[in-house]
């Protein structure tokens, strides 16, 4: 294969592992805010259905897991030394993510549900 003796140099490598972090912190802080929200509309008397509040509260959750693992995913790609463990990564990451998608859309249903009753 013609791509084995190409790799990837450390300084893009430490560069991009340097911005996931980055990119992971800002998203944390933004999700932080998300639940403050959150839990101030609950606090101040606003009348939210249980049912609506935990769909928000799962959905906040869920998008942190996703983020998490992209996030991940992300700097396990920029740390690959080739292409063939870059692939091996991205095959992971994707099958991974198609089973937490299935989890998190059985969480939604159940919610639904919940909510029908």
């Amino acid at each position: 294969m013609a791509t084995q003796g190409f790799e990837i140099p450390t300084e893009f490598r430490d560069f991009a592992d340097k911005s996931v972090d980055q990119a992971r912190n800002a998203f944390g802080s933004f999700l932080s805010g998300a639940v403050k929200t959150s839990e101030q509309l609950q606090s101040t008397g606003v009348n939210v259905q249980s049912t609506v509040h935990a769909a928000v509260l799962k959905g906040i959750d869920h998008a942190q897991t996703n983020a998490n693992a992209t996030f991940d995913f992300t700097q396990k790609l920029v740390r690959a030394r080739d292409l063939r463990e870059a692939f091996e990564i991205q095959s992971e990451y994707v099958k991974s993510q198609f089973a937490a998608l299935q989890a998190q859309a059985k969480d939604y249903g159940a919610l639904a549900q919940k909510a029908a009753h």
